[in-house]
Protein backbone atom coordinates (compact mmCIF):
# COMPACT_ATOMS: atom_id res chain seq x y z
CA UNK A 1 0.00 0.00 0.00
CA UNK A 2 1.46 3.47 -0.43
CA UNK A 3 2.22 6.35 1.52
CA UNK A 4 -0.21 8.45 -0.13
CA UNK A 5 -3.22 6.04 0.43
CA UNK A 6 -2.63 5.84 4.07
CA UNK A 7 -2.39 8.77 4.65
CA UNK A 8 -6.05 9.16 2.89
CA UNK A 9 -7.28 6.76 5.76
CA UNK A 10 -6.10 7.97 8.41
CA UNK A 11 -7.53 11.08 7.77
CA UNK A 12 -10.62 9.87 6.93
CA UNK A 13 -10.77 8.19 9.92
CA UNK A 14 -9.83 11.16 12.08
CA UNK A 15 -12.87 13.00 10.04
CA UNK A 16 -14.99 9.67 11.42
CA UNK A 17 -13.49 10.51 15.27
CA UNK A 18 -14.00 13.81 14.74
CA UNK A 19 -17.81 13.61 13.62
CA UNK A 20 -18.21 10.59 16.30
CA UNK A 21 -17.20 13.21 18.89
CA UNK A 22 -19.15 15.91 17.63
CA UNK A 23 -22.60 14.30 17.85
CA UNK A 24 -21.46 13.06 21.30
CA UNK A 25 -20.70 17.11 22.21
CA UNK A 26 -23.81 18.02 20.94
CA UNK A 27 -25.87 15.46 22.43
CA UNK A 28 -24.41 15.81 25.90
CA UNK A 29 -24.76 20.00 25.77
CA UNK A 30 -28.68 19.24 24.53
CA UNK A 31 -28.88 16.76 27.49
CA UNK A 32 -26.95 18.35 29.92
CA UNK A 33 -28.34 22.16 28.94
CA UNK A 34 -31.57 22.32 27.50
CA UNK A 35 -33.12 18.85 28.75
CA UNK A 36 -31.79 18.92 32.41
CA UNK A 37 -34.62 19.88 34.57
CA UNK A 38 -37.02 17.23 32.62
CA UNK A 39 -34.71 15.02 32.81
CA UNK A 40 -33.86 15.54 36.39
CA UNK A 41 -37.68 15.46 37.54
CA UNK A 42 -37.92 12.22 35.77
CA UNK A 43 -35.12 10.94 37.53
CA UNK A 44 -36.32 11.90 40.69
CA UNK A 45 -39.35 10.58 40.25
CA UNK A 46 -38.24 7.34 39.36
CA UNK A 47 -36.16 6.73 42.61
CA UNK A 48 -38.52 8.69 44.63
CA UNK A 49 -42.07 7.83 45.68
CA UNK A 50 -44.71 9.53 48.48
CA UNK A 51 -47.04 6.91 50.13
CA UNK A 52 -49.91 7.95 52.26
CA UNK A 53 -50.14 6.12 55.28
CA UNK A 54 -53.97 5.71 56.15
CA UNK A 55 -55.09 6.67 59.85
CA UNK A 56 -56.27 3.78 62.29
CA UNK A 57 -60.21 4.14 61.75
CA UNK A 58 -61.79 4.76 65.70
CA UNK A 59 -63.43 1.82 67.24
CA UNK A 60 -67.03 1.88 67.98
CA UNK A 61 -67.94 0.51 71.49
CA UNK A 62 -71.51 -0.38 72.58
CA UNK A 63 -72.71 0.89 76.11
CA UNK A 64 -70.69 -2.19 77.92
CA UNK A 65 -67.69 -1.62 76.07
CA UNK A 66 -67.92 -4.32 73.56
CA UNK A 67 -66.74 -3.42 70.19
CA UNK A 68 -69.33 -3.34 67.37
CA UNK A 69 -66.83 -1.96 64.51
CA UNK A 70 -62.86 -2.53 64.38
CA UNK A 71 -59.93 -1.74 62.24
CA UNK A 72 -58.02 -5.49 61.93
CA UNK A 73 -54.33 -5.33 60.48
CA UNK A 74 -54.41 -6.08 56.67
CA UNK A 75 -51.04 -5.13 54.09
CA UNK A 76 -52.09 -3.67 50.60
CA UNK A 77 -49.69 -4.67 47.85
CA UNK A 78 -48.70 -2.68 45.08
CA UNK A 79 -46.31 -2.25 41.82
CA UNK A 80 -44.57 -0.31 39.64
CA UNK A 81 -44.59 -2.25 36.26
CA UNK A 82 -41.81 -0.50 34.71
CA UNK A 83 -39.92 -2.37 37.18
CA UNK A 84 -41.56 -6.04 36.67
CA UNK A 85 -38.82 -8.04 34.53
CA UNK A 86 -40.69 -10.81 33.75
CA UNK A 87 -44.82 -9.83 34.17
CA UNK A 88 -45.67 -13.39 33.52
CA UNK A 89 -44.09 -14.73 35.93
CA UNK A 90 -44.46 -12.32 38.34
CA UNK A 91 -48.21 -12.78 37.75
CA UNK A 92 -47.51 -16.06 38.12
CA UNK A 93 -45.97 -16.00 41.90
CA UNK A 94 -47.97 -13.09 43.23
CA UNK A 95 -51.64 -14.92 41.97
CA UNK A 96 -50.34 -18.41 43.28
CA UNK A 97 -49.44 -16.55 46.76
CA UNK A 98 -52.36 -13.91 47.22
CA UNK A 99 -54.74 -16.21 45.88
CA UNK A 100 -55.63 -14.04 42.58
CA UNK A 101 -56.20 -14.93 39.25
CA UNK A 102 -52.60 -14.40 37.27
CA UNK A 103 -53.94 -13.85 33.96
CA UNK A 104 -55.78 -10.75 35.37
CA UNK A 105 -52.61 -9.72 37.19
CA UNK A 106 -50.66 -9.97 34.23
CA UNK A 107 -52.82 -7.38 32.01
CA UNK A 108 -51.56 -5.05 34.91
CA UNK A 109 -48.38 -5.95 35.56
CA UNK A 110 -47.03 -5.68 31.80
CA UNK A 111 -48.67 -2.02 31.57
CA UNK A 112 -45.58 0.01 31.47
CA UNK A 113 -47.45 3.04 30.57
CA UNK A 114 -48.15 2.91 34.43
CA UNK A 115 -45.98 3.70 37.76
CA UNK A 116 -48.38 2.65 40.08
CA UNK A 117 -51.25 -0.15 40.41
CA UNK A 118 -52.54 -1.57 43.25
CA UNK A 119 -52.43 -5.63 43.35
CA UNK A 120 -54.51 -6.39 45.92
CA UNK A 121 -56.04 -3.73 48.74
CA UNK A 122 -56.23 -5.05 52.38
CA UNK A 123 -54.47 -8.16 51.19
CA UNK A 124 -54.21 -10.86 54.13
CA UNK A 125 -51.25 -10.18 55.93
CA UNK A 126 -49.68 -13.19 56.52
CA UNK A 127 -50.09 -13.93 52.90
CA UNK A 128 -48.45 -10.58 51.84
CA UNK A 129 -45.30 -11.25 54.35
CA UNK A 130 -45.32 -14.57 52.47
CA UNK A 131 -44.88 -12.60 49.15
CA UNK A 132 -42.06 -9.95 50.13
CA UNK A 133 -39.69 -13.02 51.09
CA UNK A 134 -39.64 -13.59 47.36
CA UNK A 135 -38.16 -9.87 46.99
CA UNK A 136 -39.56 -9.24 43.63
CA UNK A 137 -38.61 -6.12 42.14
CA UNK A 138 -41.02 -3.87 40.98
CA UNK A 139 -43.25 -5.13 44.35
CA UNK A 140 -44.17 -2.67 47.43
CA UNK A 141 -46.31 -2.71 50.09
CA UNK A 142 -47.49 -0.88 53.06
CA UNK A 143 -50.40 -1.14 56.05
CA UNK A 144 -54.02 -0.76 56.03
CA UNK A 145 -56.14 -1.34 58.45
CA UNK A 146 -59.87 -2.97 57.12
CA UNK A 147 -62.89 -2.21 58.84
CA UNK A 148 -64.43 -5.43 60.20
CA UNK A 149 -67.94 -5.70 62.61
CA UNK A 150 -67.34 -8.65 64.92
CA UNK A 151 -70.77 -9.15 65.86
CA UNK A 152 -71.65 -9.86 62.11
CA UNK A 153 -76.14 -9.12 61.91
CA UNK A 154 -75.58 -7.08 65.57
CA UNK A 155 -76.66 -3.50 64.96
CA UNK A 156 -75.66 -3.48 61.45
CA UNK A 157 -78.11 -0.94 60.42
CA UNK A 158 -77.14 1.24 63.10
CA UNK A 159 -73.65 0.89 62.58
CA UNK A 160 -74.09 1.34 58.19
CA UNK A 161 -70.38 0.16 57.04
CA UNK A 162 -67.31 1.78 55.74
CA UNK A 163 -65.72 1.37 52.21
CA UNK A 164 -62.66 -0.18 50.67
CA UNK A 165 -60.91 3.45 51.58
CA UNK A 166 -62.07 2.97 55.05
CA UNK A 167 -64.37 5.90 54.42
CA UNK A 168 -68.19 5.61 56.03
CA UNK A 169 -70.48 4.94 53.58
CA UNK A 170 -73.87 4.21 55.65
CA UNK A 171 -75.45 4.74 58.82
CA UNK A 172 -73.22 6.02 61.68
CA UNK A 173 -70.21 5.03 60.16
CA UNK A 174 -71.33 7.53 57.68
CA UNK A 175 -72.59 10.27 60.12
CA UNK A 176 -69.37 10.03 62.24
CA UNK A 177 -67.47 10.12 59.70
CA UNK A 178 -64.97 12.64 60.79
CA UNK A 179 -64.53 12.11 64.12
CA UNK A 180 -63.43 7.93 63.27
CA UNK A 181 -61.40 8.60 60.79
CA UNK A 182 -58.40 10.85 61.56
CA UNK A 183 -55.99 12.30 59.70
CA UNK A 184 -53.56 10.20 57.39
CA UNK A 185 -49.74 10.22 57.17
CA UNK A 186 -47.16 9.88 54.15
CA UNK A 187 -43.68 8.82 53.98
CA UNK A 188 -41.63 9.62 50.67
CA UNK A 189 -38.72 6.48 49.87
CA UNK A 190 -36.21 6.23 48.01
CA UNK A 191 -35.90 3.20 45.66
CA UNK A 192 -33.56 1.65 43.78
CA UNK A 193 -33.16 0.90 40.32
CA UNK A 194 -35.35 -2.21 40.73
CA UNK A 195 -38.18 -0.49 42.95
CA UNK A 196 -37.10 -1.24 45.98
CA UNK A 197 -37.03 0.97 48.73
CA UNK A 198 -33.49 1.76 50.27
CA UNK A 199 -34.34 5.13 52.07
CA UNK A 200 -37.22 7.24 53.84
CA UNK A 201 -36.58 10.64 53.02
CA UNK A 202 -39.18 12.60 55.40
CA UNK A 203 -42.23 11.27 57.07
CA UNK A 204 -45.67 12.32 58.80
CA UNK A 205 -47.12 10.29 61.43
CA UNK A 206 -50.58 9.43 60.77
CA UNK A 207 -52.96 10.50 63.71
CA UNK A 208 -55.79 8.01 64.71
CA UNK A 209 -59.50 8.43 64.73
CA UNK A 210 -60.97 8.80 67.93
CA UNK A 211 -63.55 5.74 69.55
CA UNK A 212 -66.87 6.50 70.01
CA UNK A 213 -69.42 4.63 72.38
CA UNK A 214 -73.11 3.78 71.84
CA UNK A 215 -76.26 3.75 73.88
CA UNK A 216 -76.74 0.25 72.16
CA UNK A 217 -76.56 -2.61 74.08
CA UNK A 218 -75.44 -5.66 71.87
CA UNK A 219 -76.94 -8.17 73.78
CA UNK A 220 -80.42 -6.21 74.04
CA UNK A 221 -79.97 -5.70 70.33
CA UNK A 222 -79.20 -8.90 68.88
CA UNK A 223 -82.35 -10.41 71.25
CA UNK A 224 -84.72 -7.95 69.43
CA UNK A 225 -82.84 -9.00 65.97
CA UNK A 226 -83.65 -12.57 67.45
CA UNK A 227 -86.95 -12.02 68.15
CA UNK A 228 -88.35 -9.90 64.58
CA UNK A 229 -86.84 -12.76 62.49
CA UNK A 230 -88.92 -15.14 64.46
CA UNK A 231 -92.15 -13.25 64.21
CA UNK A 232 -91.78 -12.38 60.81
CA UNK A 233 -91.08 -16.21 59.64
CA UNK A 234 -94.04 -17.03 61.57
CA UNK A 235 -96.35 -14.41 60.40
CA UNK A 236 -94.62 -14.80 56.77
CA UNK A 237 -94.29 -10.83 56.72
CA UNK A 238 -92.65 -8.47 54.30
CA UNK A 239 -90.51 -7.15 57.06
CA UNK A 240 -90.12 -5.54 60.58
CA UNK A 241 -88.58 -3.15 63.13
CA UNK A 242 -88.04 -2.67 67.04
CA UNK A 243 -86.79 0.06 69.02
CA UNK A 244 -86.19 -0.40 73.00
CA UNK A 245 -85.39 3.04 74.16
CA UNK A 246 -84.62 4.50 77.74
CA UNK A 247 -88.40 6.84 78.43
CA UNK A 248 -85.43 8.78 81.32
CA UNK A 249 -83.05 9.73 79.00
CA UNK A 250 -83.89 8.88 75.29
CA UNK A 251 -81.22 6.26 75.00
CA UNK A 252 -81.72 3.79 72.48
CA UNK A 253 -80.90 0.55 73.42
CA UNK A 254 -81.89 -1.40 70.91
CA UNK A 255 -82.91 -0.81 67.17
CA UNK A 256 -83.51 -3.75 65.24
CA UNK A 257 -84.94 -4.33 61.59
CA UNK A 258 -85.70 -7.44 59.79
CA UNK A 259 -84.10 -8.34 56.89
CA UNK A 260 -80.94 -7.70 58.15
CA UNK A 261 -77.37 -8.25 56.59
CA UNK A 262 -73.93 -8.93 57.58
CA UNK A 263 -71.80 -5.32 57.47
CA UNK A 264 -68.31 -7.32 56.42
CA UNK A 265 -69.93 -8.24 53.21
CA UNK A 266 -72.43 -5.32 52.75
CA UNK A 267 -71.79 -5.47 48.90
CA UNK A 268 -73.41 -8.51 48.89
CA UNK A 269 -76.90 -7.44 50.15
CA UNK A 270 -80.06 -6.00 48.83
CA UNK A 271 -80.54 -2.05 49.20
CA UNK A 272 -84.24 -3.57 50.98
CA UNK A 273 -82.13 -5.34 53.60
CA UNK A 274 -79.89 -2.53 54.45
CA UNK A 275 -82.73 0.24 55.28
CA UNK A 276 -83.11 1.16 58.71
CA UNK A 277 -86.75 0.81 58.81
CA UNK A 278 -87.18 2.20 62.10
CA UNK A 279 -86.07 5.94 61.15
CA UNK A 280 -86.59 6.13 57.41
CA UNK A 281 -89.99 4.36 56.68
CA UNK A 282 -93.26 6.35 57.13
CA UNK A 283 -96.21 3.84 58.01
CA UNK A 284 -99.91 4.33 58.81
CA UNK A 285 -99.99 3.55 62.92
CA UNK A 286 -103.38 3.11 63.19
CA UNK A 287 -104.90 2.96 66.67
CA UNK A 288 -101.55 3.80 68.37
CA UNK A 289 -102.07 6.95 67.15
CA UNK A 290 -104.83 7.30 69.54
CA UNK A 291 -102.60 8.20 72.11
CA UNK A 292 -102.46 11.85 70.89
CA UNK A 293 -106.14 12.43 70.65
CA UNK A 294 -106.92 10.86 74.14
CA UNK A 295 -103.83 12.77 75.98
CA UNK A 296 -104.82 16.09 73.94
CA UNK A 297 -108.60 15.53 75.24
CA UNK A 298 -107.18 15.00 78.58
CA UNK A 299 -105.24 17.70 78.84
CA UNK A 300 -107.67 19.93 77.30
CA UNK A 301 -110.29 19.17 79.88
CA UNK A 302 -112.25 18.00 77.53
CA UNK A 303 -113.02 14.51 78.94
CA UNK A 304 -111.59 12.74 81.63
CA UNK A 305 -111.01 8.86 81.73
CA UNK A 306 -114.38 8.05 83.30
CA UNK A 307 -116.38 10.16 80.56
CA UNK A 308 -119.47 8.36 79.03
CA UNK A 309 -120.54 8.28 75.75
CA UNK A 310 -123.25 6.49 74.10
CA UNK A 311 -121.43 5.12 70.82
CA UNK A 312 -123.09 3.84 67.84
CA UNK A 313 -121.14 0.94 65.88
CA UNK A 314 -120.47 3.37 62.90
CA UNK A 315 -120.23 7.01 62.69
CA UNK A 316 -120.39 9.31 59.29
CA UNK A 317 -117.47 12.08 59.03
CA UNK A 318 -118.78 14.40 56.47
CA UNK A 319 -119.10 11.94 52.85
CA UNK A 320 -117.21 8.76 54.99
CA UNK A 321 -118.87 6.35 56.96
CA UNK A 322 -116.36 4.91 59.84
CA UNK A 323 -116.60 1.76 61.45
CA UNK A 324 -115.29 -0.01 64.13
CA UNK A 325 -112.97 -2.71 63.99
CA UNK A 326 -115.51 -5.47 65.04
CA UNK A 327 -118.91 -5.71 64.47
CA UNK A 328 -120.79 -4.20 67.83
CA UNK A 329 -123.76 -2.71 68.92
CA UNK A 330 -124.78 0.38 70.36
CA UNK A 331 -122.80 0.50 73.96
CA UNK A 332 -121.70 2.85 76.34
CA UNK A 333 -118.36 3.57 77.23
CA UNK A 334 -116.06 5.75 79.10
CA UNK A 335 -113.02 6.65 77.78
CA UNK A 336 -110.77 4.43 79.33
CA UNK A 337 -113.00 1.55 77.53
CA UNK A 338 -112.79 3.40 74.52
CA UNK A 339 -109.11 3.19 74.56
CA UNK A 340 -108.74 -0.37 76.23
CA UNK A 341 -111.24 -1.58 73.20
CA UNK A 342 -109.80 0.75 70.88
CA UNK A 343 -113.09 2.17 69.73
CA UNK A 344 -112.23 3.88 66.55
CA UNK A 345 -115.63 5.94 67.03
CA UNK A 346 -115.29 6.64 70.36
CA UNK A 347 -112.23 8.22 69.19
CA UNK A 348 -113.20 10.33 66.43
CA UNK A 349 -115.92 11.14 69.10
CA UNK A 350 -113.51 12.76 71.26
CA UNK A 351 -111.43 14.38 68.78
CA UNK A 352 -114.40 16.24 67.22
CA UNK A 353 -115.11 18.20 70.80
CA UNK A 354 -111.73 18.74 70.91
CA UNK A 355 -111.67 20.11 67.14
CA UNK A 356 -109.59 19.87 64.30
CA UNK A 357 -107.14 23.04 65.18
CA UNK A 358 -106.57 21.85 68.72
CA UNK A 359 -105.76 18.15 66.65
CA UNK A 360 -103.52 19.34 64.36
CA UNK A 361 -101.67 21.52 67.05
CA UNK A 362 -101.80 18.77 69.31
CA UNK A 363 -99.77 16.53 66.62
CA UNK A 364 -97.23 19.33 66.30
CA UNK A 365 -96.78 18.89 69.31
CA UNK A 366 -96.01 15.51 70.03
CA UNK A 367 -93.26 15.99 67.30
CA UNK A 368 -95.27 14.12 64.42
CA UNK A 369 -94.24 15.78 61.15
CA UNK A 370 -90.63 16.88 61.83
CA UNK A 371 -87.37 14.58 62.69
CA UNK A 372 -87.12 13.57 66.30
CA UNK A 373 -83.43 14.87 66.17
CA UNK A 374 -81.56 11.70 66.36
CA UNK A 375 -78.14 11.49 65.68
CA UNK A 376 -78.88 9.39 62.90
CA UNK A 377 -78.51 9.97 59.22
CA UNK A 378 -81.52 9.77 56.60
CA UNK A 379 -84.58 10.23 59.40
CA UNK A 380 -87.68 10.81 57.44
CA UNK A 381 -90.24 13.47 58.95
CA UNK A 382 -93.02 10.97 58.02
CA UNK A 383 -96.28 12.54 56.14
CA UNK A 384 -98.50 15.33 58.36
CA UNK A 385 -101.26 17.36 56.70
CA UNK A 386 -101.10 21.10 57.24
CA UNK A 387 -104.40 21.99 58.57
CA UNK A 388 -105.36 24.39 56.07
CA UNK A 389 -105.06 21.07 53.40
CA UNK A 390 -108.10 19.02 55.78
CA UNK A 391 -110.70 17.94 54.33
CA UNK A 392 -114.29 17.68 55.98
CA UNK A 393 -112.83 13.51 56.23
CA UNK A 394 -110.00 14.08 57.84
CA UNK A 395 -111.13 14.76 61.54
CA UNK A 396 -112.27 11.21 61.06
CA UNK A 397 -109.72 9.46 59.99
CA UNK A 398 -106.56 11.07 61.35
CA UNK A 399 -107.37 10.84 65.18
CA UNK A 400 -107.45 6.84 64.69
CA UNK A 401 -104.06 6.99 62.57
CA UNK A 402 -105.60 6.79 59.05
CA UNK A 403 -104.05 9.70 56.56
CA UNK A 404 -101.15 10.45 58.51
CA UNK A 405 -97.52 8.28 57.86
CA UNK A 406 -94.94 8.66 61.39
CA UNK A 407 -91.88 6.42 61.53
CA UNK A 408 -91.39 3.60 64.47
CA UNK A 409 -88.73 6.54 66.24
CA UNK A 410 -91.28 9.32 66.40
CA UNK A 411 -94.03 7.01 67.76
CA UNK A 412 -91.90 5.20 70.10
CA UNK A 413 -90.64 8.50 71.10
CA UNK A 414 -94.49 9.50 72.21
CA UNK A 415 -95.13 6.79 74.26
CA UNK A 416 -92.05 7.48 75.48
CA UNK A 417 -92.52 10.91 76.73
CA UNK A 418 -95.61 10.06 78.11
CA UNK A 419 -93.75 7.12 80.39
CA UNK A 420 -91.05 10.51 81.46
CA UNK A 421 -94.27 12.02 82.89
CA UNK A 422 -95.29 14.31 79.91
CA UNK A 423 -90.91 15.36 79.52
CA UNK A 424 -89.85 14.38 76.21
CA UNK A 425 -86.53 13.57 76.06
CA UNK A 426 -84.66 13.44 72.27
CA UNK A 427 -83.49 10.05 71.22
CA UNK A 428 -79.90 9.55 71.02
CA UNK A 429 -77.54 6.95 69.89
CA UNK A 430 -74.03 7.96 70.88
CA UNK A 431 -73.01 8.18 74.37
CA UNK A 432 -69.46 9.36 73.83
CA UNK A 433 -66.75 10.57 71.52
CA UNK A 434 -63.41 9.32 73.15
CA UNK A 435 -63.65 10.25 76.87
CA UNK A 436 -66.48 12.91 76.15
CA UNK A 437 -70.09 12.24 76.72
CA UNK A 438 -72.36 13.39 73.78
CA UNK A 439 -74.03 16.22 74.74
CA UNK A 440 -77.76 15.30 74.93
CA UNK A 441 -80.44 18.56 74.25
CA UNK A 442 -82.80 19.20 77.48
CA UNK A 443 -86.09 17.73 77.63
CA UNK A 444 -89.15 19.25 77.12
CA UNK A 445 -92.79 19.16 78.55
CA UNK A 446 -95.29 18.07 76.41
CA UNK A 447 -98.23 17.01 78.45
CA UNK A 448 -98.76 17.75 82.51
CA UNK A 449 -97.55 14.71 85.26
CA UNK A 450 -101.46 14.41 85.90
CA UNK A 451 -101.94 13.79 81.88
CA UNK A 452 -99.27 11.84 81.77
CA UNK A 453 -100.34 9.31 84.74
CA UNK A 454 -103.83 8.83 83.77
CA UNK A 455 -102.54 8.05 80.27
CA UNK A 456 -100.42 5.26 81.72
CA UNK A 457 -103.58 3.77 84.13
CA UNK A 458 -105.47 3.67 80.82
CA UNK A 459 -102.67 2.03 78.97
CA UNK A 460 -102.50 -0.55 81.50
CA UNK A 461 -105.93 -1.34 81.32
CA UNK A 462 -105.37 -2.21 77.27
CA UNK A 463 -102.85 -4.95 78.46
CA UNK A 464 -105.09 -6.15 81.08
CA UNK A 465 -108.31 -6.13 79.85
CA UNK A 466 -108.31 -5.08 76.34
CA UNK A 467 -106.47 -5.85 72.73
CA UNK A 468 -103.32 -6.23 74.30
CA UNK A 469 -103.43 -8.98 76.49
CA UNK A 470 -100.50 -11.15 74.67
CA UNK A 471 -97.95 -7.98 75.84
CA UNK A 472 -98.43 -8.95 79.60
CA UNK A 473 -94.75 -10.19 81.00
CA UNK A 474 -95.31 -11.80 84.15
CA UNK A 475 -94.25 -10.05 87.26
CA UNK A 476 -94.11 -6.68 85.78
CA UNK A 477 -96.92 -4.08 85.06
CA UNK A 478 -97.14 -3.39 81.36
CA UNK A 479 -99.29 -0.40 79.67
CA UNK A 480 -99.29 -0.18 76.05
CA UNK A 481 -101.22 0.23 72.75
CA UNK A 482 -101.99 -2.31 70.03
CA UNK A 483 -102.09 -1.17 66.32
CA UNK A 484 -103.48 -2.34 63.38
CA UNK A 485 -103.16 0.24 60.10
CA UNK A 486 -104.69 -0.87 56.47
CA UNK A 487 -102.08 0.05 53.47
CA UNK A 488 -102.39 2.28 50.97
CA UNK A 489 -101.05 2.17 47.62
CA UNK A 490 -101.67 4.49 44.60
CA UNK A 491 -103.90 6.03 46.84
CA UNK A 492 -106.74 3.48 47.53
CA UNK A 493 -106.64 0.98 50.50
CA UNK A 494 -105.49 -2.31 50.02
CA UNK A 495 -105.49 -5.58 51.68
CA UNK A 496 -102.14 -5.42 53.06
CA UNK A 497 -101.68 -4.18 56.69
CA UNK A 498 -99.37 -3.13 59.33
CA UNK A 499 -99.72 -4.40 62.56
CA UNK A 500 -97.82 -2.84 65.69
CA UNK A 501 -97.58 -2.75 69.64
CA UNK A 502 -95.78 0.52 71.38
CA UNK A 503 -95.93 -0.22 75.19
CA UNK A 504 -93.59 0.94 78.19
CA UNK A 505 -92.39 -1.10 81.39
CA UNK A 506 -92.40 -1.38 83.98
CA UNK A 507 -95.48 0.86 83.98
CA UNK A 508 -95.52 1.91 87.70
CA UNK A 509 -92.21 3.58 86.63
CA UNK A 510 -91.25 2.99 83.10
CA UNK A 511 -87.81 1.65 82.54
CA UNK A 512 -88.26 0.57 79.20
CA UNK A 513 -90.26 1.73 75.73
CA UNK A 514 -90.48 -0.60 73.27
CA UNK A 515 -92.28 -0.49 69.88
CA UNK A 516 -92.85 -3.57 67.60
CA UNK A 517 -93.60 -2.79 64.04
CA UNK A 518 -94.62 -5.68 61.52
CA UNK A 519 -94.79 -4.82 57.96
CA UNK A 520 -97.44 -7.11 55.85
CA UNK A 521 -98.16 -9.53 58.38
CA UNK A 522 -100.08 -13.13 56.59
CA UNK A 523 -102.76 -14.81 58.26
CA UNK A 524 -103.62 -13.16 61.43
CA UNK A 525 -102.92 -9.10 60.94
CA UNK A 526 -103.79 -7.70 64.50
CA UNK A 527 -101.59 -5.56 66.50
CA UNK A 528 -102.75 -7.33 69.79
CA UNK A 529 -101.45 -11.15 68.28
CA UNK A 530 -98.37 -10.03 65.68
CA UNK A 531 -96.58 -7.43 67.64
CA UNK A 532 -97.88 -7.71 71.33
CA UNK A 533 -96.28 -11.30 71.66
CA UNK A 534 -93.19 -9.87 70.52
CA UNK A 535 -93.04 -6.77 72.75
CA UNK A 536 -93.36 -9.69 75.73
CA UNK A 537 -90.25 -11.51 74.60
CA UNK A 538 -88.23 -8.52 73.89
CA UNK A 539 -88.98 -7.08 77.54
CA UNK A 540 -89.39 -10.04 79.39
CA UNK A 541 -85.41 -10.69 78.37
CA UNK A 542 -84.64 -7.09 78.56
CA UNK A 543 -86.08 -6.81 82.41
CA UNK A 544 -83.89 -9.66 83.65
CA UNK A 545 -80.48 -8.64 81.59
CA UNK A 546 -81.29 -5.13 83.16
CA UNK A 547 -81.80 -7.06 86.55
CA UNK A 548 -85.32 -4.83 86.77
CA UNK A 549 -86.97 -5.84 89.84
CA UNK A 550 -90.53 -7.22 89.47
CA UNK A 551 -93.05 -4.75 90.42
CA UNK A 552 -96.43 -7.00 89.95
CA UNK A 553 -94.75 -10.07 91.85
CA UNK A 554 -98.39 -11.51 92.04
CA UNK A 555 -98.15 -11.85 88.78
CA UNK A 556 -94.86 -14.29 88.37
CA UNK A 557 -95.18 -17.53 87.54
CA UNK A 558 -92.92 -20.14 89.10
CA UNK A 559 -89.31 -19.12 88.34
CA UNK A 560 -87.83 -20.80 85.44
CA UNK A 561 -84.17 -20.11 83.88
CA UNK A 562 -84.18 -17.17 81.55
CA UNK A 563 -83.08 -17.69 77.60
CA UNK A 564 -79.67 -16.48 77.16
CA UNK A 565 -79.00 -13.87 74.63
CA UNK A 566 -78.78 -15.38 70.74
CA UNK A 567 -75.04 -14.75 70.80
CA UNK A 568 -74.29 -16.87 73.70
Amino acid sequence: MSERIANRRIRLLVVCFALVFAVSLGRAVWVQALQHDRLAAMASTQRRETIEIPAGRGTIYDRTGEPLAIGEQATTVYADPRNIADAQKAASVVGRTLGLDPSKLYQSLKDRSKGFVYVQRKADPAKAEALTKRDIPGLGFYPEELRAYPQGTVAAHVLGFAGTDNRGLDGLERALDKTLSGRAGSETIVKDPFGRAIDVVTSRPERAGRNVTLTIDHQIQANAEQVLAATVKRFKARGAAAIVMDPRTGAILAMANYPTFDANAFGKASPEARRNRAVTDAYEPGSTFKIVTIAAALEDNVVTPASKFTLAPTIRVADRVIHEAESRGTERMTVKEILSKSSNVGTITIAQLLGAGELSSWIDRFGFGKPTGIDYPGESRGLVLPLEQWSGSTIGTVPIGQGIAVTPLQMVSAYATIGNGGVRRTPYLVEKVGSRKARVPAGRRVVSTATAQRMMAMFRGVVVEGTGTEAAVPGYTVAGKTGTAQKAERGRYVRKYVASFVGLVPAKKPRLAILVMVDEPRGNIYGGVVAAPAFRDIARFDLQYLEVLPDAPETKPALTAAAGPPNQ
